[in-house]
Order: C-alpha cells, then sequence, then structure tokens
C-alpha cells in the first residue's frame, strides 16, 4: 500500500475541496457526454425537462438506429451519481430504451441542453454538517400515461449533507393518493391514527410497519409544508423558479474551475 495523497477523480466523479467542505462533480464525464451526442449547437435551456411533460411509448416515430439513445442514456444513469438535479428526467427517458422514438430523443436533447449550461454544478457535502438523518418522500399519484402507476421520489440527509435520492415509479397501480403516498412514507395521519377506514384497509401492512417503527422512535414524522417538500423534486416537471428554489435545498452549487 502507498499513499496516493488527497483524493481528486476516481471513475468520472472529480472531488474538490474548501473551507465549506467537499464538492463532487462529474463534469468532465458531462463534456464526455455531449461530444458523445454530437450536439449541433450551443442552446441550452434552464430546466432539464418541460413543465407537465408526458411521455408514452406511442409518442413521436420509432428511431431508425436506437443505438445512440441507449448509450446516451446510459450515461445519464450514471450523471446521476452526482446530479439528482436530472434524476427525475433521466427515470423518464430511461423508461424508452426498448423502443425509443423521436419524442424520446427530443426529451434526452433537452436534458443534454440543461447540463450543457451547468456543466460544472456540483454537490456540496458541508463539512459542518450533524449526523442527524433527515428523509423526504413523496408521491405523485397515478401520472404515469402508459400505466397509471405513481411516481416515487425520496431524499435523504446527513445534517446537510444530500447521501442519496431516487425518483422510480412503483411496482404495482395505487387506487387512492393515500396509498400511493404511504407507499412512499408520507401520510403522517395515517400513521398516528389507528383507525382504518375502507380506503386504506389495503395498505395495513405498510402502515403497520410504519407505525411500529414510529411507536418505538425509530422514525418521527413531523409535518412538511408542499412548498418545502423536497422529494417533490424527484416527481414531476416544475416551473424554473421551482426548480431553482428545490436545487437550492439539494445543496448543489457552480464549483470554481480548478
Amino acid at each position: 500500500m502507498k499513499d496516493l495523497g488527497s483524493l481528486r477523480y476516481f471513475l468520472g466523479i472529480e472531488v474538490a475541496y474548501s473551507l465549506r467542505g467537499y464538492l463532487l462533480s462529474q463534469s468532465k464525464y458531462v463534456a464526455d457526454i455531449l461530444e458523445r451526442a454530437r450536439l449541433t449547437n450551443n442552446k441550452t435551456v434552464d430546466t432539464p425537462i418541460e413543465v407537465n411533460a408526458k411521455y408514452s411509448s406511442s409518442y413521436g416515430l420509432p428511431l431508425s438506429d436506437p443505438t445512440l439513445y441507449r448509450t446516451v442514456v446510459g450515461s445519464l444513469v450514471y450523471l446521476t451519481i452526482t446530479r439528482p438535479d436530472i434524476a427525475y428526467d433521466v427515470h423518464v427517458v430511461s423508461q424508452f430504451v426498448a423502443s425509443p422514438t423521436t419524442d424520446h430523443w427530443a426529451a434526452v436533447l433537452r436534458t443534454l441542453r440543461y447540463l450543457r449550461g451547468t456543466v460544472f454544478q456540483s454537490l456540496l457535502l458541508p463539512s459542518t454538517s450533524s449526523l442527524e438523518l433527515r428523509a423526504y418522500f413523496d408521491a405523485d399519484h397515478g401520472s404515469d400515461p402508459m400505466d397509471r402507476k405513481s411516481i416515487t421520489g425520496f431524499c435523504i440527509f446527513l445534517g446537510d449533507s444530500l447521501i442519496s435520492w431516487k425518483s422510480k415509479k412503483q411496482s404495482i397501480v395505487s387506487q387512492s393518493l393515500t396509498e400511493a403516498e404511504y407507499r412512499a412514507m408520507s401520510s403522517i395521519q395515517i400513521a398516528h391514527n389507528s383507525v382504518f377506514h375502507e380506503q386504506t384497509k389495503h395498505i395495513e401492512i405498510d402502515c403497520h410497519l410504519t407505525r411500529h417503527h414510529l411507536k418505538h422512535g425509530t422514525i418521527t414524522l413531523p409535518f412538511v409544508s408542499s412548498s418545502l417538500q423536497i422529494a417533490d423534486f424527484f416527481t414531476k416537471s416544475h416551473s424554473i423558479s421551482r426548480f431553482r428554489f428545490l436545487v437550492g435545498k439539494l445543496s448543489m452549487l457552480v464549483a470554481a474551475t480548478s
């Protein structure tokens, strides 16, 4: 064994140090993706996906050669290691790798144009973070136009450091918003209430598990207003102002070049 010095670059992830903490980025990896995709102009956009954008396997014309689509989307999946700001749109375009269309490729191009304008976006892990674990969960009920499954989003912080996040489709169709949100661990009222009603009978297992940990103090379920529900970022597209607000809550910033 030998000391290789301070960590600077590992598997495409760049690490920078400052008095504020550690900065994780993949700027070189982003540049490689943009080059691989062969974008024809320098246009940039403010958000990686259009507001209220919906995509289906039947939208657009099939791509004659889906190889580039699959390659770029696979690269974007790896990029989400340090870029939670593209997690939702990467989740969307990843669903169509088997049979991508022109509409799906247009969605990928928009994400790439957003990345072109945010190449040096970094994830900050503050040096002053506490060891308190906080998690935000949310669900967008029946939002997938193809099968009406709900989208679950979550993000987990250790102190002020974002350490885990996800945007994913739930495995089964939820029959109500209550059910979708309970599966996403955000239905506080039902967890505190021991009386079930007709709409929640079929999620008793989820409810009992949550209530068990609540009763034993493993977790607490404080109320979070909709405006401050950070996990909402991972369930749908947003306006420019809302998008920027939530990105700020995720401790993302533009790193200085070195």
